[in-house]
């Protein structure tokens, strides 16, 4: 057995970091020979020196040990698989034991999850009894029908396993087993038909379905017929498409492992993301290894050289190697951490990225594959807007909306919502920045800037029209050019030194968050230079407020500044009259504000403000939290008070002059409410996007789509439960009214037929709330 480097090692300091998931290898031999698998064909051939089973007093040591970790760190839930070579070969009564050990040493101290991973072969009523009686879910491997499946998963002799694996899924499927179906692995082969290998996974009505990349590195390559230079990921791609033409009717751990990230959370599978690998194999002889998919790298790749009757898991918790895949982008090798997808793909699997000389520090060998795939799961639009994180949101969060004002906590994730679509469209964006003279010196800044202050970057990725004009941009609207006012705003945040070229609009330059300069030429380029805060521009040196705490009223100065002009609430609020891509709604906004002007406006807002947290019950954590700016809009001649919302500026509501703030306040709450929504109606569908019916509202003369009640009755619980709470007998009847309104439209969307699972659970929440107010 030989040795080979990791490659730099680095790691964090302080304690390490605890596990939380253990793959027991109960049996080291298997019953078919797939000429993919890695523990049996690639160059680790340990499993010749391991003992055929796992013996019971090493399934007890191993209780212990992961019992032992569990209570140190407090764990709330360890999960343990159960794995082999195949566990079936440890028969029924093996199964049994094991399982009983686990729960009886576990279960008393943490959450025991308990799996298994098959190939199904050996699968009987009998076994599944087991499964079911000691709640273990199974996976089964399987790669598609039969052509493609048994291009690798065959007997010894040859024969087909085939019709085993479909009778073991028809047993899982049953009644009495199907609480025991944990879903389909299967591994990509570019041979077979990705559709009809998507088509045969979903045939067996699978729980979840995860595909893996066959197992290869820098020394054996993955391989790419004809030449071509992303072909694993244009495979994904096509089941990609025809996933979400279908409605996604089962999910599929890869895909929407990149879609959470893209949302700004974790990723569900160790093939992509940040997230550390928590995770510690232990052999049938009790030995402890690194993830067992290392055993394609070299002989002895996994080995820790510690075992669970000399050692705690503490001690393969502080394994060199298995720390540095605890200390995410600072455990990848530079080409990975400069990258800017780098958040998604995560550096791909640790054992795609061996080469022997440095070990493990290189980027994946299917790096092509996993940017393309990246930027395009990402990106994908639906309807109208960019990658639908799906399940992006807590489960809790739908039930807490739906109570009217929601928690802090809850505004908080659609905040962050918000901010992956913006990362996810800027990506999308990158590919062209690259050559444009313009944007690729801001995507270059931008990119330098996210890792070096990363507060900055998001003060104004999260600034409403920032998301208006990257969506406009990938839809051939706007400027791509716009790039580098983008980064040089977050440059001026930062205090950084930049020199870069921005674009003139209308002679203006506009720095999103800050204001705009007045050059003196319509269009063209220019150069900008920020240093320390400070700006100079044209021949000329202003110093924006990044700090957001200047003088509302402040005219434009003689130098051509035009600053945005902050509201004083204790938060990042603006009042918007100078961002180019703020002019998105139906009504047309003011033009740039005078001092006195615009110190009436401001001053109003932070009145209202102060009202909904003296009297609107709850619904401050919303507007606190997701309002970014208010945009004035021009006053209508009937003299009636109107007011906007629109997901793509997710963060601005926009409004015209109101007479006092107690108006100004349910105007926000009501467009704070539609902000929420949209939000939500970016990472779930709620209603059959299909369904064309229409339903009559008591607020509005013509029918509404199933979308446009759903916002519609979402405003008017709020605008309702804010009169509820206001005094006098004018209050009430506007109590009655919008109640009434609210009323009615909720039994009509419950009615009709049109609303999803989690649509229906989010109107019959507030059904609850409504039926629950005195």
């Amino acid at each position: 057995m030989r040795s080979e480097p990791a490659g730099p090692v680095r790691q964090p300091t302080g304690r390490v970091a605890p596990l939380t998931q253990y793959v027991l290898k109960l049996v080291s031999r298997c019953d078919l020979a797939c000429d993919h698998c890695y523990v049996y064909e690639h160059p680790d051939q340990s499993w010749r020196r391991q003992p055929r089973t796992m013996a019971p007093a090493t399934v007890k040591a191993v209780a212990e040990r992961i019992a032992e970790h569990a209570a140190a760190h407090r764990l709330d839930v360890v999960r343990v698989v159960l794995h082999g070579g195949e566990p079936l070969l440890a028969g029924a009564a093996r199964l049994d034991a094991t399982a009983a050990t686990l729960r009886r040493v576990i279960a008393p101290v943490t959450r025991l999850d308990l799996r298994m991973q098959s190939n199904g072969v050996l699968l009987t009523p009998a076994t599944c009894d087991v499964l079911v009686a000691h709640d273990v879910k199974v996976g089964i491997s399987l790669d598609g029908d039969r052509a493609a499946n048994d291009r690798h998963r065959r007997h010894v002799n040859g024969a087909s396993s085939h019709r085993q694996v479909l009778r073991a899924l028809s047993l899982l499927r049953s009644a009495a087993y199907r609480t025991s179906y944990a879903g389909i692995l299967c591994t990509v082969d570019l041979a077979n038909d990705p559709i009809r290998v998507y088509e045969a996974l979903l045939a067996e009505e699978p729980p979840h379905v995860d595909f893996l990349l066959p197992h290869a590195n820098w020394d054996s390559p993955p391989a790419r017929p004809d030449g071509l230079a992303t072909p694993y990921a244009d495979w994904l791609l096509a089941i990609h498409r025809r996933w979400l033409a279908d409605g996604r009717p089962v999910p599929i751990r890869l895909l929407e492992s990149l879609l959470s990230t893209a949302s700004g959370h974790g990723s569900r599978s160790e093939a992509v993301g940040l997230g550390p690998a928590d995770l510690v194999v232990v052999e049938t002889d009790g030995t402890y290894e690194q993830v067992d998919s290392l055993k394609s790298a070299f002989d002895g790749a996994a080995a820790t050289g510690l075992d669970v009757f000399r050692h705690r898991v503490d001690d393969a918790a502080a394994h060199p190697a298995i720390v540095v895949r605890q200390s995410g982008i600072a455990g990848l090798c530079a080409t990975c951490r400069a990258c800017p997808v780098v958040g998604h793909c995560g550096g791909g699997l640790y054992a795609h990225r061996y080469r022997a000389g440095n070990g493990f520090d290189n980027p994946s060998a299917y790096c092509a594959d996993l940017l393309k795939l990246v930027r395009v799961v990402t990106t994908v639009p639906a309807a109208d807007e960019p990658a639908r994180p799906a399940d992006s949101l807590s489960p809790h969060v739908l039930d807490d909306l739906a109570t009217g004002p929601g928690t802090a906590g809850s505004a908080e994730q659609l905040a962050d919502v918000h901010l992956a679509l913006v990362r996810a469209l800027l990506v999308a964006l990158s590919e062209r920045a690259v050559g444009d003279p313009v944007a690729a010196d801001g995507w270059r800044l931008l990119v330098h800037l996210d890792d070096a202050h990363p507060d900055a970057v998001r003060a104004v990725l999260t600034h409403p029209f920032v998301r208006r004009w990257a969506r406009r941009c990938r839809d051939g609207a706007a400027e791509l050019s716009y790039l580098a006012c983008v980064a040089a705003a977050a440059a001026v945040r930062a205090r950084a030194r930049a020199d870069l070229p921005v674009p003139v609009r209308d002679g203006m330059v506009s720095l999103p968050t800050l204001g705009a300069l007045a050059v003196g030429v319509e269009r063209g380029v220019v150069r900008l230079v920020t240093d320390d805060g400070d700006v100079r521009l044209a021949g000329r040196r202003v110093t924006p407020d990044a700090d957001g705490d200047g003088d509302p009223a402040r005219e434009d100065g003689p130098d051509g500044w035009l600053p945005a002009r902050p509201v004083r609430i204790g938060g990042r609020l603006l009042l918007e009259d100078t961002d180019p891509h703020r002019d998105c709604y139906d009504l047309p906004v003011e033009p740039r504000l005078s001092g006195t002007a615009a110190l009436r406006w401001t001053r109003q807002v932070e009145r209202a403000v102060r009202r909904i947290d003296a009297e609107a019950v709850g619904y401050a954590a919303g507007v606190r939290t997701l309002l970014r700016a208010v945009v004035p809009l021009r006053a209508e001649p009937t003299g009636r008070f109107r007011s906007a919302a629109v997901g793509t500026a997710f963060g601005a509501v926009a409004a015209t002059v109101v007479p006092d703030d107690a108006t100004l306040a349910v105007l926000l709450v009501h467009e704070v409410q539609h902000l929420k929504l949209s939000a939500v109606l970016d990472v779930c569908d709620l209603f059959d996007r299909d369904d064309t019916r229409t339903l009559g509202v008591p607020w509005r003369d013509d029918p509404r789509p199933v979308e446009g009640v759903l916002h519609g009755v979402y405003a008017r619980l709020a605008v309702a439960d804010v009169w509820r709470h206001r005094p006098g007998p004018a209050a009430a009847g506007n109590f009655r009214r919008y109640r009434a309104w609210t009323d009615g439209a909720l039994d009509a969307l419950l009615d009709l037929g049109a609303l999803t699972a989690a649509g229906e659970r989010f109107v019959r929440g507030m059904r609850a709330t409504v039926d629950g107010w005195q």
